[in-house]
């Protein structure tokens, strides 16, 4: 029997500053901030000993945050201590994830706020089906090094469609 899909549920980012990726990702891309940022240490509280069985034993202390898009997919902003940014933030060949995407009918404007809060424009914006349907993506870069898609249509629509034929 084929499983029922799944719904997303929330992905976490790791970035150098959380207060400043709350802001971001509240003032530039809308999303709600659910828990501002927090502070987390290694000790023998149910949430220190949660981050332990995930990061194993000397993580000593990091600030969280969580936000949420507008359908309710959840945003997990980390701070690490001694944390760093690192030499190449698109290691697409690494096994992993390497990105996430975004949709907004207004890709244009969002890109332009985005660059404007000190992000990147990582190539033009490209249409899948030129002079046909005016689905459009590109990819951007946070503040922080993440990188994203932006895509104007549903993932559904888009892809659905046959984008590469």
């Amino acid at each position: 029997m084929t499983p029922t899909p799944r719904t997303f549920s929330h992905i976490g980012l790791s970035v150098l500053d959380v207060d400043a990726a709350v802001k971001f990702y509240s003032e530039v891309m809308g999303f709600y901030v659910l828990m501002q940022p927090s502070d987390i240490v290694e000790d023998d509280s149910a949430i220190g000993v949660m981050c332990t069985d995930v990061f194993g034993p000397g993580w000593k202390h990091l600030r969280i945050a969580h936000l949420s898009t507008g359908d309710g997919i959840g945003i997990e902003l980390f701070e690490f201590a001694d944390n760093h940014a690192p030499d190449d933030n698109f290691a697409y060949r690494r096994h992993g994830t390497f990105h996430f995407a975004i949709q907004d009918p207004d890709l244009e404007g969002l890109l332009e706020k985005i660059v404007a809060a000190g992000g990147k424009q990582r190539m033009p914006v490209r249409e899948y089906f030129p002079g046909e349907k005016p689905y459009r993506m590109v990819y951007v870069e946070d503040p922080f090094g993440n990188i994203f898609e932006l895509y104007s249509h549903s993932y559904e629509l888009t892809y659905s469609a046959g984008a590469y034929s």
